[in-house]
This record gives structure tokens, C-alpha cells and sequence, in this order.
């Protein structure tokens, strides 16, 4: 049986295209809801989950990192997907004729000043993928969408302009999830990222002794979020990334100083570092 990796929209959303270019020989198996996806794969529906958790312009994607550690799933590895919106319409549609675009409200921000352009005003849709099937169906040249390229040939609409989102540095990141996922052996000349979520104690300066351990250590956190659990203003938990591997002696002591000052520390997965992220590095530089 061919395996399935699990992914949150319909069919033709970005997160279908991280599968399809990242995976081609899994199956996508689209979900309603992040939740779905986790649960599609601890209950065995699916093997793997392509997981957005944050976009280089709209920040953290919502609700995700409460759902990592309860998932109880672990990453496995993590994928970059540079973002390229389209505009499609229907067989008769020109950009003369399109009067509105839809598609969800953050695509439509991330193409605002090209739409304005066009003259083009924007429409509120719930997704995508979505409001390229819904211009699919009405089939009326007035109407367009903005979606992935992948979805315009899901959905036989015809692309009246590609690659109009304003910035040229929008990208996503993705996590794959499975429901066991090895640590990669060490190897001296592999970038590596290792994932945790932590509370500290509640002591004063708890966070900032915490993460002395790194500092004093050499070990990079390129990430560190805070959330709070069950609605409360005193419990917060919090997401990290150090660009390290468990073996390397610097994270096994900064760990070890994490735990001091910790009540809880629970390891979400060590993976090699995307080539994405190590070029977006040394672009800036």
C-alpha cells in the first residue's frame, strides 16, 4: 500500500505543494484541520504530516506549537517552501475582464500593491485552494483567485499572472511529523536542528538562567517562543531551536544547565538542517 503524508486545506493548498515537491512518492492525504492531520498520523491513516509553523512574513502560524507536543509524534525533519502566488481565472477571464481576486486574507496581503495595480479588488476567501475551486465553479470571468500554480491545474483554471506576491522573500517553513522519527547519527560537517518545548520554574530570572546554558556553551537558539497553557497568564511554555545535535558535548552541558532551572523539558526531534535555511544565512550575509 502506498504510503500517505497528511497536510491541513484542499487539495491545491501550499501545504499540498510542500508534499507533492518534497515527497512525490507519498500520497498527500488532505485534512480539515491541524489537529486531523496529527491525528490521521498517531492513529495510523497516514504515515507522515507536512506541518507549516511559520512564514518569513506573516510570523508564527497559529495554534501549532500547542499542538507539537501533544501530537506526541516527533519531527523528523523540516522542509522550505518559497512562496509564489498566482492569479487564475476562468477559460474566458483576462485581466481585463477580472474585477475581484479571492483567496485568503493573508495571500491577498502578500499581493496588495500588485492587485492595486491591476485594479483588481480583493475578496475575502476562507483558503487558497478553496477559492480556486469556488472560481472553478461559479465560472464567471469577473472573478479570479489567488492560489499556487498547483491549484490552478487541480482545478483547470487558466494563470493570468504568476509570481505577483510583492516580496520576493516569502517562504514557509514546514515540519514532516511521523509517529517515530530516529535521531540522525552525528556528523561533524552536517548542520543540525534539534526542537524542544520547556517550562521553567518559577524562580526569579528562571528564563534568563535557563538559557545561560546556551550562551556560556556556543550552542545557537535560532528560535525561542513563549505561549500560555490552558488559558492562564502564569503558565507559559516555550519553543526552541538550537542549530546543535544531542551528541555534540556544547547541547549536552546546555541541556543539562535547562534542566536545572526547568520543570519540564520535552524533546520534539533532532533533524539536518534544510539547505533553504543555510542559504537564507548567507544571503543576509
Amino acid at each position: 500500500m502506498k504510503q500517505k503524508i497528511a497536510y491541513q486545506g484542499e487539495p491545491g493548498a501550499y501545504s499540498h505543494l510542500a508534499c507533492v515537491q518534497n515527497y512525490p512518492d507519498l500520497e498527500p492525504f488532505p485534512c480539515h484541520s491541524f489537529e486531523e492531520a496529527f491525528s490521521a498520523v498517531a492513529e495510523g491513516y497516514a504515515d507522515k504530516a507536512m506541518i507549516p509553523v511559520e512564514n518569513t512574513l506573516a510570523g508564527r502560524v497559529a495554534d501549532i506549537h500547542y499542538l507539537l507536543p501533544e501530537s506526541h509524534l516527533r519531527i523528523e525533519a523540516e522542509k522550505f517552501l518559497p512562496i509564489h502566488h498566482f492569479l487564475m481565472g476562468t477559460a474566458d477571464s483576462t485581466l481585463d475582464t477580472v474585477k475581484r481576486a479571492h483567496s485568503h486574507v493573508m495571500a491577498l496581503g502578500q499581493c496588495r500593491l500588485t492587485l492595486h495595480r491591476l485594479g483588481i479588488k480583493a475578496a475575502h476567501a476562507q483558503d487558497t485552494a478553496g477559492a480556486a475551486r469556488i472560481i472553478a465553479q461559479k465560472g464567471n470571468a469577473e472573478d479570479a483567485a489567488v492560489a499556487s500554480k498547483l491549484a490552478a491545474e487541480i482545478y483547470n483554471l487558466k494563470v493570468l499572472a504568476e509570481n505577483i506576491e510583492d516580496a520576493t522573500h516569502n517562504a514557509t517553513r514546514f515540519l514532516v511529523m511521523s509517529r517515530e522519527a530516529d535521531i540522525p547519527p552525528y556528523e561533524e560537517d552536517t548542520a543540525y536542528v534539534t526542537s524542544f518545548v520547556f517550562r521553567v520554574r518559577n524562580i526569579p530570572a528562571a528564563l534568563y538562567k535557563a538559557m545561560g546554558g546556551f550562551a556560556t556553551n556556543g550552542v545557537n537558539m535560532t528560535k525561542l517562543e513563549s505561549y500560555q497553557l490552558g488559558g492562564s497568564f502564569t503558565a507559559t511554555r516555550f519553543y526552541a531551536d538550537v542549530a546543535a545535535h544531542p551528541e555534540e558535548h556544547a547541547l549536552h552541558l546546555a541541556l543539562e544547565e535547562l534542566a536545572f532551572f526547568s520543570t519540564e523539558i520535552k524533546m520534539l526531534g533532532t533533524y539536518v538542517a534544510d539547505p533553504f535555511r543555510l542559504k537564507a544565512v548567507v544571503d543576509r550575509e
